[in-house]
């Protein structure tokens, strides 16, 4: 009897030793590399908020036109999204996302021989079509390496990239316009090749470098990856216990349709901001290089605020509040900023609103991987994301459509804020079942 006492305590110490072990083996194999590609993969994305600064005027783009341009890509996205994230479950991440990132990257290059309206509108819509599947595609990729417990810290550690492209990429976006006139090309030509460029390379590395599925890691011990399967397997029979949904149920429940509406407003008002928000400060009468680094501003409080609310979401293991409330905090500060005039407090309530759009961002992906897997979450979670990122296209376009009927970006501010309004409103009444998200820790 005392033999098996000492046994099943020592078993218990190497289980939490090769936990810890294990998963700090994934994070540094996984996360910064994750998070460089979904760097440049955004940054190429939403670069054209600061091209516009100066492409505007020398194409003649009028505040339609350029919202047109911006949005038409999440119509290329939309259109590719679920094709792709189905193509990664079947060809593996490192060669699906090595497709995506090399060609994301050519195309977001390609950008600067824009010359009018139909080209920017068919490059932008390329670049959509290209991008498609990678950020669902990492979501997917990541509960292949997380038990639950860790997800929502995980996920925003890689989604990080998001306010920090912003922070680094805003300043630099900036100074990169500075280079007008050299070689004959234009600052915006410049600020698309040199940004595209590095996406092409990380996406050769990428073939090489990411490992499809923990079996296949020779970086982590066969101890540790019996452990990872043993845990990641219980989650999965947990799931089908309770219910195991076909792709084709998953694509059809309303759990997951009210989640695409929620992301749909998340969404909505990321990309509003990102968008506008260059040319709202540089209407303070700032030079290019001074709009990039006050710019910058909101989305370095808002990476500090999305690490530190979403450890605290596992930690509580609560997700509903900390998805929704974030999400009411946008749509009050939006509001709110769009009856503001002083460059200082307009600054300060942005943030705010910033600090709300990321602090629900890495905690929202954890509502539909709690409860689906395999080729049902491949195709979900690139359903959510397709028709959130519509509102990719929706909130640039209101803005717009609302600056050339008054005049103002910050009328168009006040009617984005409804769709973060309705996104929280969304979130408490559908609830989240977190008990049985972390069922497998025996709670």
């Amino acid at each position: 009897m005392s033999q098996t006492t000492t046994y099943a305590g020592s078993a218990g110490a190497a289980k939490s030793e090769v936990e810890t072990s294990t998963i700090r083996a994934i994070s540094w194999r996984l996360i910064p590399f994750l998070v460089l590609a979904y760097f440049f993969s955004y940054l190429d994305r939403v670069n054209l908020g600061f091209a516009a600064l100066t492409m505007n005027a020398e194409l003649k783009f009028t505040p339609l036109i350029f919202s047109w341009g911006a949005g038409i890509f999440f119509i290329g996205y939309f259109i590719f999204e679920v094709p792709s994230n189905l193509a990664l479950e079947k060809f593996g991440a490192s060669r699906w996302i090595a497709r995506i990132m090399v060609t994301w990257g050519i195309i977001s290059a390609l950008m600067a021989m824009v010359s009018g309206v139909t080209s920017f509108y068919i490059l932008r819509f390329l670049l959509g079509v290209a991008e498609a599947g990678f950020f669902p595609g990492i979501i997917l990729y990541l509960t292949y390496w997380y038990p639950a417990e860790y997800r929502a810290r995980f996920l925003a550690a890689f989604a990080i990239a998001v306010p920090v492209s912003t922070v680094i990429g805003a300043p630099v976006s900036g100074l990169l316009l500075g280079l007008d006139g050299a070689m004959g090309l234009k600052g915006w030509q410049w600020l698309f090749i040199i940004e595209g460029i590095p996406s092409v390379l990380l996406g050769i590395v990428t073939w090489f470098y990411l490992t499809d599925r923990p079996e296949k890691a020779d970086w982590l011990s066969a101890e540790q990856k019996a452990w990872l399967k043993a845990k990641l397997d219980s989650e999965i029979a947990i799931k089908q216990a309770v219910k195991h949904p076909s792709l084709g149920q998953a694509l059809s429940s309303p759990k997951v349709i009210a989640l695409s509406l929620i992301y749909f407003g998340f969404v909505g008002a990321l990309y509003g901001m990102q968008f506008w928000l260059p040319q709202i400060v540089k209407a303070f009468g700032l030079t290019n290089a001074q709009t990039g680094f006050v710019t910058a501003i909101p989305y370095l409080f808002g990476t500090i605020a999305m690490i530190l609310w979403a450890r605290h979401s596992d930690a509580t293991r609560e997700r509903v509040m900390h998805v929704g409330a974030p999400l009411l905090l946008t749509a009050v500060a939006l509001a709110v900023s769009s009856y503001l005039t002083d460059p200082t407090m307009t600054m300060v309530v942005l943030t705010v609103a910033a600090i709300g759009v990321f602090c629900c961002f890495g905690v929202f992906w954890t509502l539909p991987t709690a409860w689906l897997s395999g080729t049902a979450a491949a195709g979900a979670i690139a359903l959510i994301n397709s028709i959130g990122n519509l509102a990719g296209f929706g909130g640039p376009y209101l803005i717009g459509w609302v600056k050339e009927a008054t005049g103002q970006t910050s009328m168009g501010l006040l009617v984005l804020a409804v769709l973060p309004l309705i996104a929280g409103i969304l979130v408490f009444v559908g609830g989240h079942d977190s008990e049985h998200e972390f069922a497998e820790r025996g709670r």
